[in-house]
């Protein structure tokens, strides 16, 4: 299984630079967006489409998330 690294605050552009800095300073983490780094030229189209996904449906967003968290830690992920 591939895995792509998490980036440190000198590989990441300005504006994500900053948005991983208030992630983490908020305490939710900045895992996702330093993974995101990679592709900077990527993350709104990604946002555009994760978000509706996230939140819409009829499951709800907070199940949702606790499966996600479930995958993510059966596959040895950090986000």
């Amino acid at each position: 299984m591939s895995r792509l690294s998490i980036l440190p605050d000198e590989r990441l552009t300005g504006d994500l630079r900053r948005q991983a800095e208030a992630a983490d300073k908020s305490g939710a983490g900045s895992t996702v967006l330093r993974v995101l780094g990679h592709r900077p030229d990527m993350i709104e189209s990604y946002f555009k489409f994760y978000y509706p996904l996230h939140n819409g449906g009829i499951v709800d967003p907070a199940l949702k998330e606790l499966v996600r968290l479930r995958i993510a830690s059966l596959n040895q992920c950090l986000t």
